[in-house]
């Protein structure tokens, strides 16, 4: 007989194992194969599985042919109806009287169904009873054990309301040298809730606006009820067209929400959900309100250490290199800018496909902007045009003016 595959250790293997601890469970014996002849030898086990023919019914005798000159007697009692004379059926031997041998279907029919188990499958089973480490169950006349955990969905669930009931498990282990088989309800039910989930996903598709209720907040998103048993994750990047540090400052538990999904995977069971796409995409008219070489006023939000990223609008950031902060050079970026200081920049380069904004704390002459040594380039162009009317001019006269008018 091929050998049961070992289960992998630790998790639920570790769980069982506390669970079966003290647990008797009915021993059920590994059945030879039938002889080649299909009749009884001399020293056959009473658990060996042999095929038999009908040959005759006397009352509440069947008779069985087994092998040639070989007969048996079976109760009809055992027989869910009246068998066909010529059908063949699988009996176990219970002893022997005169020339017949005693015979039983159903213990043939328990070894059979003990034969037949294998981990995956899935059978039904009746509760009959409860221990410490969880349930007591019946697969036909043989024994099998369910850990609590494995019993449902909702770990917290009074276990003992299923004692009388057939439910429908999946096997879990089946150790023929340890003679024990362990189930699990709670399999079965996460590949129906799976199955429901995917039948019901088919219904939904990206781009579709939905209500929904968040259910969980994380460090990383939230969790959102969409309806039809399907949940959706909003990740903290969609959540608004906002920098978004902690989602707990946005979203609450039970909050009703609209959401746009974004992606449907894995037949339902991972939702991609996004809130900032149903707002207006300040990126939309940035080229309009925002001119290469003007000076704009932002607010630092994040220090890195290749430089900082300046907020000019809510949801419109510019990268402000460490190469643009000042004349000298920049060692520690802590050492020049702080986040959350209100700066003025001056706009270098403005992709809006890629949403993308490069900027400079210096002006086109490389001073510092607001610094002595900046001069707005309207003033000093006003200036030269003023030095155009009169040819004694002297320009330094009228840059010292410029920048008295900049103060």
């Amino acid at each position: 007989m091929t050998p049961e595959p070992k289960r992998p250790t630790g998790g639920l293997d570790a769980e069982i194992d506390a669970a079966l601890e003290g647990v008797d469970l009915q021993s059920l014996s590994p059945t030879d194969e039938p002889n080649a002849t299909g009749g009884p030898k001399k020293g056959d086990s009473k658990e060996r599985l042999y095929t038999g023919v009908i040959e005759g019914i006397a009352g509440d005798d069947v008779i069985v042919e087994l092998g040639p000159r070989m007969q048996g007697v079976v109760s009809l009692r055992e027989f869910d109806e009246k068998p066909e004379l010529g059908s063949k059926h699988q009996f176990t031997l219970r002893g022997r009287e005169d020339d017949l041998w005693l015979l039983s279907m159903r213990d043939a029919q328990a070894i059979a169904s003990w034969n037949e188990l294998s981990a995956g499958s899935t059978v039904k089973a009746r509760v009959t009873g409860q221990n410490q480490g969880g349930l007591e169950l019946k697969i036909g006349s043989n024994s099998a054990f369910m850990p609590s955990s494995q019993v449902s969905l909702d770990r917290d669930e009074d276990i003992a309301a299923y004692i009388g009931q057939t439910i429908l498990a999946e096997v879990l282990e089946i150790d023929r040298g340890r003679k024990r088989v362990v189930l699990s309800r709670r399999k079965q039910l996460e590949r129906d809730r799976d199955k429901a989930r995917s039948e019901s996903a088919d219904k939904y598709q990206p781009g579709m606006v939905l209500s929904g209720k968040v259910t969980k907040v994380e460090a990383f998103g939230a969790f959102v009820d969409i309806g039809d048993g399907l949940e959706g994750m909003v990740h903290v990047s969609n959540i608004s067209r906002k920098r978004v540090e902690n989602p707990a400052d946005i979203l609450k538990k039970g909050q009703d929400v609209k959401v746009q999904i974004l992606q449907i995977t894995e037949g339902g069971r991972r939702i991609s959900l996004g809130m900032k796409q149903l707002e207006p995409d300040p990126w939309a008219d940035v080229d309009y309100k925002y001119n290469i070489d003007a000076v704009y006023p932002g607010k630092v939000i994040r220090l890195m250490d290749f430089g900082a990223f300046v907020e000019l609008e809510p949801g419109v950031e510019g990268l402000l290199h460490v190469s643009q902060l000042g004349q000298e050079r920049v060692r520690r970026i802590q050492d020049v800018i702080k986040q959350g200081e209100e700066v003025s920049v001056r706009i270098q380069e403005i992709d809006q496909s890629a949403q993308r904004i490069s900027l400079s704390r210096l002006d086109s002459r490389g001073a510092v902007i607001g610094s002595e040594d900046s001069v707005d380039s309207a003033v000093i162009d006003e200036a030269l045009k003023s030095a155009s009317g009169g040819i004694s001019t002297n320009l330094g006269s009228l840059f010292k003016d410029a920048l008295n008018k900049k103060k």
